[in-house]
């Protein structure tokens, strides 16, 4: 047989002179099949060269695979380079292996054949990471048929079965946590935007298509609301999340004659970078400026000092995620977790000139 005509288990069964279904029981079954007729369509297997039945159909047949693909329009990179998708896809890697499930990375950013990839993997269900093109992604997994729960969606709109977390609450507990300390100049470092103005208004932040960007700022304005500071009076800083813009959005704040003391960032990755650059330029952290991530990595944890930051429950995302996959268990649109403040070294009283 030739690679365009693959050797068939009925072609095993002919040369063998059985049925197609004694065939399959000598792979499948051989407990139940006698001697002298599985040695005969063994040798006939290794006269034609068939390895034996397909994993793939038998699986298929049975209609369950026993593993989850986790999908995103980014390119594969994203799962290893990404600080929020590494950390998130180790959560549900752990999720997977308490119950003996595998896992599938895929990515839908191909253009000329962007649902190959979701349309073909051999899985139970997906979970998607909407970081980019959320409603794309989930149209894509939609026309498969499978069961879905999508993770950091970014659109409102979207009636999907999702699992999100409370950026606005979370953003709100991170900015009463620097008033309490006695901060009043508190600047706001932003994410995945990028405006002509130098400062954005309050009004074009909001304009922004990311959800996350507009709850995260609303919740820090809730908080310095708190004490009287309104939100047209806290710079904002946009950055593409990459040191050479967090530090020039940090220059920029630093170079003001009232230069912040507190420093509210949008990610823990824009904080760390944050931190680098303030002590790169003689800036102490937390004595003369204070700053607060958003996530809860686990660098954040190693960093000297350590973050304090916004914790994502990645772990209760992952269970509920690889929950309505492998067992069926019900998420409905949108639903919402609660994040904690974990305060660490990186935040402390404000400065006496300050007080």
């Amino acid at each position: 047989m030739t690679q365009d005509n693959p050797v068939r288990l009925r072609d095993v069964a002919r040369v063998a002179g059985v049925s197609q279904g004694t065939a399959s029981n000598v792979f499948n079954r051989p407990d139940i099949v006698r001697q002298e007729v599985r040695e005969r369509v063994e040798a006939a297997a290794k006269e034609l060269g068939y390895a034996g039945p397909s994993l793939t159909g038998r699986l298929l047949r049975a209609g369950k695979i026993n593993a989850i693909g986790v999908a995103t329009a980014e390119p594969l990179t994203y799962f290893f380079e990404d600080q929020w998708a590494r950390t998130m896809m180790a959560a549900i890697a752990a999720e997977c292996d308490k119950q003996g499930a595998g896992l599938s990375i895929v990515s839908a950013m191909n253009r000329e054949r962007p649902a190959w990839n979701i349309q073909s993997a051999l899985v139970d269900g997906l979970i998607l990471l909407c970081a980019e093109e959320g409603p794309a992604l989930i149209g894509q997994t939609e026309k498969r048929e499978l069961p879905f729960v999508a993770l950091g969606l970014e659109e409102s709109t979207v009636d999907a079965p999702g699992v999100g977390i409370d950026n606005r609450d979370g953003a709100r507990q991170a900015a009463e946590h620097l008033v309490a300390l006695g901060h009043r100049r508190i600047a706001i470092l932003g994410i995945g935007e990028s405006w002509n103005a130098l400062w954005p208004t309050p009004e074009e932040v909001l304009a922004t298509p990311y959800l996350t960007v507009r709850d995260r700022a609303e919740g820090y304005w809730a908080g310095l609301a708190t004490v009287g500071i309104a939100a047209a009076d806290v710079p904002y800083a946009d950055t593409d999340a990459q040191r050479e813009t967090v530090w020039a959005a940090m220059s920029r704040l630093f170079a003001a004659e009232q230069s912040p003391t507190g420093v509210l960032a949008m990610s823990d990755r824009v904080a760390l970078f944050a931190i680098e650059w303030l002590k790169g330029n003689g800036r102490r952290v937390p004595e003369d400026v204070s700053v607060v991530g958003f996530d809860g990595i686990p660098e954040g944890a190693d960093t000297l000092p350590a973050l304090t930051t916004v914790q994502q429950p990645f772990q209760e995302l992952a269970a509920r995620a690889v929950g309505a996959i492998l067992g069926g268990e019900e998420i409905a649109a949108r639903t919402v977790l609660p994040l904690p403040l974990v305060v660490r070294g990186s935040t402390g009283p404000a400065p006496k000139s300050e007080l």
